[in-house]
């Protein structure tokens, strides 16, 4: 998945209908896919918490196996919502064994955060 790059600096506009002005995001309508795509897999209170659970253990990473007692979800459908995050971009998994592993990826919820100001 493309990393896009992290909003800059807004660019002012002049508007003609009533002499006020607009500040534009300095990033364009590819880029606004990526972010839309992080901010709906962040809708979901399901994947919200997972996101909180990793958030909360940066360094190792977190078994699929032990967030399902967290979420009070099955197994499969915990591996459905970290699949919506991992395609988001907003999580990184690894295979240990068996098990999958994941993390956050900090610096793409960085430019989400970045988006909102």
């Amino acid at each position: 998945m493309v990393k896009p790059p992290a909003p800059t600096t807004a660019r002012e506009t002049s508007s003609t209908s009533c002499g006020g002005s607009v500040c534009e995001p300095a990033f364009d309508d590819p880029e606004l896919v990526i972010y839309a795509r992080g901010f709906a897999a962040l809708s979901d209170p399901t994947r919200l918490r997972l996101v909180a659970l990793l958030a909360a253990n940066p360094t190792t990473g977190v078994c699929v196996c032990d967030l399902v007692d967290h979420v009070d979800r099955s197994q499969p459908t915990v591996s459905h919502h970290l699949r919506v995050l991992r395609e988001a971009g907003l999580v990184s998994s690894d295979k240990r064994g068996v098990w999958t592993w994941y993390r956050l990826d900090g610096t793409r919820l960085g430019r989400l955060a970045a988006v909102l100001g």
